[in-house]
């Protein structure tokens, strides 16, 4: 699934499962390792890590449509200035919300990205705060549409154990 605008993209896949075999257990057994790479103004980066469960996976196509289909909110900062996602999962590796709308259907989407897909400028820094490192991107519906399409396709090989 390819996000991207003039400035910045996000491309994330499913690659395997964690565990190549089953082993008996409901989250060890629905792992799904996310391949990602990034690119912004800042600098690019690629990361692999087993951050999603084939349930929550699916939960981003999802989101993607209700975005597109404005049903979404933005997510403004709290009172602190704390960037909380609306869509994010067991793993706070990756996590999703909206920046802003512009006129036209195009919504700002905020990919967060923390811990293994941080930047490398950020990783190990241990005062960087979950979900506050994100990258930007303006999509219209038919791109969003797309996007979930594709996410979609590159589960079908994942279902749940």
């Amino acid at each position: 699934m390819l996000l991207n605008d003039l400035c910045s993209s996000v491309d994330l896949r499913p690659v395997r499962y964690q565990f190549a075999t089953v082993q008996g257990d409901s989250y060890d057994d629905n792992w799904l390792v996310i391949a990602g790479t990034v690119a912004t103004p800042e600098g690019s980066w690629s990361f692999a890590d087993p951050c999603l469960l084939t349930d929550e996976a699916r939960q981003v196509s999802a989101w993607l449509r209700a975005v597109a289909a404005e049903t979404v909110d933005v997510t403004e900062p709290d009172a602190e200035g704390e960037l909380l996602p609306d869509t994010w999962f067991i793993e706070p590796v990756v996590a999703f919300s909206i920046a802003d709308r512009i006129d036209g259907g195009t919504a700002v989407i905020r990919v967060h990205l923390s811990l293994e897909a941080a930047p490398p400028w950020q990783q190990g820094d241990d005062g960087a705060d979950i979900h506050q490192y994100v990258v930007e991107v303006r999509l219209d519906a038919p791109a969003l549409i797309h996007a979930a399409d594709q996410w979609d396709l590159s589960l079908a090989s994942f279902p749940p154990r």
